[in-house]
Formats: structure tokens, C-alpha cells, sequence
């Protein structure tokens, strides 16, 4: 089989990475990849975002798959337009993929199916808006609609800095369109659990859990950012929280897109907060989580085009995936300055004696790779996994090979997996 993937960062690495074990891949390209990524396929310098070139490359080529991985071409839908020419593709449709792409439509959602979420308005109004702010209790999360990267939402601690978060999304459009709408919900408090789960609109398959940490500095402070790291599975997560999840949450949301005429087919995320009254769903995304993908797929002992198959024939009831019992954990490497203002082109050392170790590999994110050697090009560079029996054993080897990899302004949390 010839495989495509699009997109360029540490989730579209680890995918390709796991492609790359199956026997029944013959040629892999991505589309258009990074510095690591080009080591195990042909990059093409097609962006993600370039439908029609997606469709015309995998026409050229004879593409038997195309795994579509980012929000923004699911979103678009890219799925959509290769299966009108005739390509295989993994991914929802766009129809589907808009429980991501809005969320004041996964909002609705949870609430006409009775799904547990936070209480919640939405404006589209920035005059009712603000009025509805003045009479509320504090703090209080403030959430672009649309898609803006992972950094459209904001914890308001007061009027002050709500009145300023609803000004700059709607206003001042900082996240373009995406903030035309607002989603203004309670806020929780628990820890947070991402599920990914692999699902054919019939049956749902969920992976392995993870946690992960979205401030960018130690002790969960700074700001938010797209993930400075994570670990799998979570001790939270138990059997009876995951029972509680399936049958309250994600059989009932599967249900919830059939009966809309939405049916989903792909990867789905549930971003859980655990509270005090039970699981609660903060998000939905509409394909694999980043940086969670990192520790999830490394514990997949099933063939990852097999199931992938499985998902877009409607067959997956009939595949048993197989996970291994261990423990991973991935330290993201940024840039300085990430996720405000930063600089790239500095080169990279130190990364094959990071991976001396058969148990450590390194997602490239962010990277370039020219005459040999490899240069940061991105807010998040590296993602630097550990698979071992134990977490304690994963976080330690985790910061030793993070000690070996060394690049100018290189910024990375020190507590990844601390709160195990």
C-alpha cells in the first residue's frame, strides 16, 4: 500500500512512525512532514491546508490511503473531497468534523443528549455578552468558537479579564474568524483525562488514557500552550470513571452524531475533567490529540493501518487492538519564548544519543532537516518519548535523554508526569 499522511508536527511524526512498522505499507510520503518525519517518508511540499493538491498528488501517485491528522483540512473537508475522487481516506467529514471546529455546536450537542458538560452561554453578540458577564460568578472559561490552535480559551479570573477576553476575540479578532462566536461556561475544577478513541460511527474503541500539561511552565503556570508535554495512562482514570465514560459519554455521542445524520468515522478526543460530581466533558476533537498521540501509539501493539482500514469499511467490531501494559511519557522541547514571540533556524545536537536507548524515541515537531544535520522551525520542537514498565522508570529516562538534546533557547517543564 502507498500511504499519505497530512501535516507536519509530533502527532503527524508518531503516526508515521507507527505506519512505518506495518508490513502492508510499501511507500510512505507526508505531506508536508518535517525535519524527522523525512527520515521514514518522502515529504511533499504540499501544505495541509491545500486540498486540491492533496487530491491531485494521491490522484497522481495512487494513493491507496490518506490518514488526514489536523483539525483545519478536517474541518475544510478534505475527507470529503478525496473520496469523491476516489481515494481512500481516514478522517471524519466535514459534517462530522465540526464537533471541533465548533464549539458552540458540541456544546448543544451535550446538552439535547443529556451528555454531562459545564453549564454554558453562547453570543454572538459582543453587547450581550458583556451584559450577561456583569451578573455572573468568577472565575468563569471563555472559549473561541472556531478553531484557533488550542489557545482559544481563557480563564477569566474577574470581570476585568473576561470584559478583555470577549474584546479581543470577537473585536479585535485575534483568532480571526474562530472568535466571531463565544461559548461563556462555568468553570470546573478536577484533573483532566484525554481519551482518544478510534471509532467507525457504529462502534467506538477507546485508546489508551493520557494526561497532559498545557501550561507552559513548571507547576501548571504561564499560559496555556498547544501541550508541554504528557504521560499514559493516568491513575485517575479508573475502571469504574472509564465505565461511567463509555456509557454516559461516548456510546451516547457516537448515538448523538448518528441521529443528527453526522455520522463520524475516524479519531475521536474526550477531554475529561474529573470533578467532584463525576466525569464531565470540557472538549471534543475530531482526530488525535497532540502531544497525546506521542504516548498513546508507542503502546499500540495492533497494526495501525489495520485499523485504520477497519474504521473506513465499517468493520471495526471485528479487530481486536492489542496495548502493552507499560508506561510512557513525552517532554516536550520548545523554543524560548514559546508560545509568545520565539526565534528558529538553530541546530540541533545531540539527538542520536538521546535515541541510544531502544525504549526512547524523539518526535520531531518543529524541525528542518538540511545536509545532514536538523534546525528548529517551530514554537514546538521535540517530543521526547519514553516507554518503559513503570512511570517512575519513563520520567527518568525521559529527562536524561532530554539532558543530551541541546539547542539555543531550548525551553522545556521539569514536572512532566509529576502529578502521576
Amino acid at each position: 500500500m502507498k500511504v499519505l499522511v497530512v501535516g507536519s508536527g509530533g502527532r503527524e511524526h508518531t503516526i508515521i512512525w507507527k505506519i512505518a512498522q506495518s508490513p502492508l505499507v510499501s511507500k510512505l510520503y507526508c505531506a508536508p512532514g518535517n525535519g524527522g518525519i523525512s527520515t521514514l517518508a518522502e515529504c511533499v511540499p504540499i501544505k495541509a491546508m491545500d486540498i486540491d493538491g492533496i487530491v491531485k498528488f494521491s490522484k497522481e501517485n495512487m494513493i491507496d490511503l490518506v490518514v488526514v491528522a489536523p483539525d483545519d483540512p478536517l474541518a475544510a473537508g478534505m475527507v470529503d473531497e478525496l473520496e469523491k475522487a476516489g481515494i481512500r481516506a481516514f478522517g471524519p467529514y466535514k459534517n462530522a468534523a465540526i464537533i471541533e471546529g465548533s464549539k458552540a455546536f458540541a456544546k448543544d450537542l451535550m446538552k439535547k443528549y443529556s451528555i454531562p458538560t459545564a453549564k454554558y452561554e453562547t453570543f454572538d453578540n459582543y453587547e450581550n455578552a458583556v451584559e450577561y458577564l456583569k451578573h455572573q460568578e468568577y472565575p468563569l472559561v471563555i472559549k473561541a468558537d472556531g478553531l484557533a490552535l488550542g489557545k482559544g480559551v481563557i480563564i477569566a479570573q474577574d470581570l476585568d479579564q473576561a470584559l478583555e477576553a470577549v474584546n479581543s476575540m470577537m473585536n479585535d479578532k485575534v483568532f480571526g474568524n474562530a472568535g466571531n462566536k463565544v461559548v461563556i461556561e462555568e468553570f470546573l475544577v478536577g484533573p483532566e483525562v484525554s481519551i482518544l478513541a478510534f471509532t467507525d460511527g457504529k462502534t467506538i474503541k477507546p485508546m489508551v488514557s493520557s494526561q497532559d500539561h498545557k501550561r507552559a511552565y513548571d507547576n501548571d503556570e504561564g499560559p496555556n500552550t498547544g501541550g508541554m508535554g504528557t504521560f499514559a495512562p493516568s491513575k485517575i482514570y479508573t475502571s469504574e470513571i472509564a465505565h461511567f465514560c463509555m456509557e454516559k459519554v461516548m456510546k451516547p455521542t457516537i448515538d448523538a452524531m448518528n441521529k443528527e445524520n453526522r455520522k463520524f468515522k475516524g479519531v475521536i478526543y474526550f477531554g475529561f475533567i474529573i470533578t467532584k460530581d463525576g466525569p464531565k466533558v470540557l472538549e471534543y476533537n475530531a482526530r488525535f490529540g497532540d502531544p497525546e498521540t506521542q504516548v498513546v501509539l508507542p503502546q499500540l501493539e495492533s497494526d495501525l493501518v489495520e485499523i485504520f482500514n477497519a474504521v473506513i469499511d465499517e468493520k471495526l467490531s471485528d479487530i481486536d487492538i492489542k496495548w502493552s501494559n507499560g508506561a510512557a511519557v513525552c517532554v516536550v522541547m520548545a523554543s524560548g519564548g514559546y508560545p509568545g514571540k520565539y526565534d528558529t533556524g538553530f541546530e540541533i545536537s545531540g539527538l542520536a544519543d538521546a535515541e541510544h536507548d531502544s525504549n526512547t524515541v524523539v518526535f520531531h515537531a518543529g524541525t528542518k532537516h538540511e545536509n545532514g544535520r536538523f534546525y528548529t522551525a517551530g514554537g514546538r520542537v521535540l517530543g521526547v518519548t519514553v516507554l518503559e514498565p513503570t512511570m517512575e522508570q519513563a520520567i527518568e529516562k525521559a529527562y536524561q535523554a532530554v539532558e543530551k538534546i541541546k539547542f539555543t533557547g531550548a525551553h522545556f517543564r521539569k514536572d512532566i508526569g509529576i502529578k502521576y
